[in-house]
């Protein structure tokens, strides 16, 4: 503490080089934190499990053509030949899967009456395959008998009787009750449905969802429908192959099924695992650009540091040299630029910390950000301080070797 007095008269006639290392670090801990903030809610969304098998399945769509083109044998020879070839484990008709980007969605109604939907759902049309095809766990009830499974024009309005709902969905329909037997409508002018089965998770096809209904389990609000629903003359399969035999099978399955029926198009053919690639492209790339950020910023940082407190050691050799005739140690002359980098480090924190939540509030009114986690802060401060004791080292260590016979002597 007996060095304080003399490091703040220093300080004070350094004034804007103070100013400008403090305004950097308090800069860089606002970014900093924030930035990091974004990349865990990225890297987060990354990693949310879809709830199906994704390692070893894959879809492929059929577009039929000519006026002899009939979909609906041609869904049936399709799902019998696909089921017959050596290494698939299961296959389904399927209108779309997680993380697609598109698909069908109904909201759902406890009674006639109701004019505002409880939830939205997302639906998933499939037949008594599905749930093995997607590699979906049954929690509760029964999967779908085949004699439940029906066609329907996409145009049409009607629900078939049964269906199975995501575990999340049931809670938020039928709080603390089984959804097991109870009903809800997705057409309020037709006959209510009744839930048979649940499914422990689902994805939507919708990465986010709930950024809009402020519900972050929106995006496991699905539903399986025991209907075959062409678009047209176009369909589309999930296959999923037995464990290691996903990328040999996915050749194959593109062969057999051009060659089944030459009045179509066999195409789109991608494993779940490269929609999943796709779905989160913008989410990885915002990820690498913010880590690039973060580290650049640290390196300017560290570097203006360095700059600062080198060029004040070339300032003020003389005083150096003073102090050691005197009889201050190496430690002392040390110690004494640690301390005055500290101070500086401190102040730009201390606005760092203001900054740091006054950019998260814009955030929050701008980008409907939530807000930043406490422990962002205490951890970009001891991270910063850190740095700037280490940036500061090498300057600091050669001021404490100059020798008081060649300091003295300094013009």
């Amino acid at each position: 503490m007996k060095d304080l007095r003399p490091i703040l008269s220093t300080l004070m006639r350094s004034k804007a080089g103070m100013v400008l290392i403090g305004t950097q670090i308090a800069l860089t801990l606002a970014i900093v934190c924030n930035a990091l903030f974004i990349m865990s809610q990225r890297l987060d969304l990354m990693g949310r499990a879809s709830g199906i098998n994704e390692t070893d399945t894959f879809v492929i769509s059929s577009q039929g053509f000519g006026a002899g083109f009939n979909i609906q044998t041609t869904i049936q020879a399709d799902l019998a030949l696909l089921r017959s070839l050596p290494g698939v484990a299961a296959a389904a008709p399927q209108n779309t899967v997680p993380l697609s980007g598109g698909g069908w969605s109904e909201g759902i109604s406890l009674s006639p009456e109701q004019k505002t939907s409880t939830a939205g759902a997302a639906i998933y049309f499939t037949d008594e395959h599905g749930i093995d095809a997607f590699g979906l766990d049954l929690v509760a009830g029964r999967n779908f008998k085949s004699e439940e499974i029906g066609f329907r024009d996409q145009r049409e309005n009607e629900w078939p009787p049964g269906i199975i709902i995501t575990r999340l969905l049931g809670e938020k329909l039928f709080p603390g009750e089984s959804p097991i037997g109870k009903q809800f409508y997705l057409n309020v002018e037709a006959a209510p449905i009744t839930v048979v089965g649940v499914i422990e998770k689902m994805q939507m096809p919708w990465p986010r969802p709930g950024s809009r209904s402020g519900d972050p389990n929106t995006v496991e609000y699905s539903i399986l429908v025991p209907q075959i629903v062409p678009f047209g003359n176009s369909y589309a399969y999930l296959v999923r192959a037995e464990p290691g035999r996903r990328d040999e099978l996915m050749g194959v399955v593109e062969a057999k099924l051009g060659e089944s029926n030459r009045s179509r198009l066999v195409e789109d053919l991608k494993s779940l695992q490269d929609i999943r690639a796709e779905a989160y492209r913008r989410d990885r790339a915002m990820t690498l650009i913010l880590g690039g950020v973060i580290v650049a910023l640290l390196g300017v940082t560290a570097l203006g540091i360095v700059g600062m407190a080198s060029f004040w050691v070339g300032q003020r050799t003389r005083q150096i040299g003073t102090r050691r005739a005197l009889g201050a140690t190496r430690r002392d002359i040390l110690a004494y630029f640690l301390t005055e980098n500290f101070l500086i480090t401190t102040i730009g924190i201390l606005v760092g910390v203001v900054l740091t939540y006054a950019f998260n509030l814009w955030l929050m009114a701008n980008y409907r950000s939530p807000h930043l986690p406490w422990f962002y802060v205490p951890v970009g401060v001891v991270c910063l301080w850190l740095l700037g004791q280490i940036a500061v080292l090498g300057p600091a260590t050669r001021a404490s070797r100059v020798p008081p016979a060649v300091a003295t002597r300094a013009a």
